[in-house]
């Protein structure tokens, strides 16, 4: 993500969830709600 799209989440309260993309699978498993990665949210 580039750091307009960062600004809009903080300023919208909208969580960013980070993990590793290149993993095979991640993408399914966030989608589909398996606790992986990261989830930065504001405070």
């Amino acid at each position: 993500m580039d750091a307009t799209s960062i600004s809009l989440c903080m300023e919208n309260n909208i969580p960013v969830i980070v993990f590793n993309f290149n993993t095979v699978g991640n993408i399914k498993r966030v989608v589909f709600g398996e606790k992986i990665g990261t989830i930065v949210k504001g405070g």
